[in-house]
């Protein structure tokens, strides 16, 4: 059938050594790409960190305030527990389009490098 996809190849690809991998690490390339991821995940990951621990405070010591009735039977509980799912998500989703723009492209050449393809 035609849309089967080829047996993997058996040749074997050359690994790089370990001082091939130290001087990448060290290369100004890498360091561009682990500032890159740093400067996005750092932050939001405090960022998002603090949002849920001020959601955890406010309903074990705001009980009032998060009791409150938003509207019929939504209070701002509900709300802000909503919110948490919805943030996770966004989160991700903007993770994922950086990655997309800024890490792989980065990611592909040091790899493509690495391998010999370059």
């Amino acid at each position: 059938m035609a849309t089967e996809t080829p047996p993997p190849s058996n040749t074997q690809v050359p690994l790089p050594s370990t001082e091939e991998f130290a001087a990448v690490q060290e290369s100004a390339e890498f360091g561009e790409l682990r500032r890159s991821y740093r400067s996005f995940a750092f932050p939001l990951t405090i960022a998002f960190t603090a949002w849920y621990l001020l959601y955890v405070l406010l309903s074990n010591y705001a009980g009032d305030f998060m009791g409150t009735k938003l509207f019929g039977n939504i209070n701002v509980a509900l709300v802000l527990g909503l919110a948490q799912f919805l943030t996770t998500f966004l989160i991700a989703w903007w993770y994922a389009r950086h990655a997309a723009a800024k890490l792989d492209p980065k990611a592909e050449a040091i790899k493509s490098r690495m391998e010999g393809g370059a």
